[in-house]
């Protein structure tokens, strides 16, 4: 048994994904506008890796969920990176919106950014 795909909803499909590419660095794994389907993947990765499904929150029960984390300012999904400063760095150049500075704590050094599609993503180091 392997992760084969999670997902994160968002507000809206087309631009999570051309942020989550665009800006984050994310491939494509797959994209099907016409069903407002669309799957990233870690940059690199082949077509058998993990995929992040960008959700449509037009479900009532998903939109609730994604506004509470989002009200709580609780992240929805945690990503990994070698250098969360440089990453900050270099994200805050693109006009992405931090909570806060890197920071860290026992787990190790995070940031926390607005996706803009309604949820906070933490960045955390390997």
């Amino acid at each position: 048994m392997r992760l084969k795909m999670c997902s994160i909803h968002v507000k809206d499909p087309a631009a999570a994904h051309s942020f989550y590419t665009g800006t984050l660095g994310f491939e494509t794994l797959m994209a099907m506008p016409e069903y407002n389907l669309y799957i990233i993947k870690d940059p690199g990765a082949d077509a058998n890796s993990v995929g992040l499904l960008l959700e449509p929150s037009d479900n009532p029960i998903a939109a609730n969920y994604m506004n509470a984390l989002h009200d709580a300012g609780l992240p929805a999904i945690v990503f990994g990176v070698p250098d969360v400063r440089a990453e900050y760095d270099r994200l805050i150049n693109e006009g992405v919106v931090f909570r806060g500075e890197p920071a860290e704590d026992p787990s190790g050094i995070s940031a926390v950014f607005d996706d803009g599609c309604g949820n906070f993503v933490q960045l955390h180091q390997d």
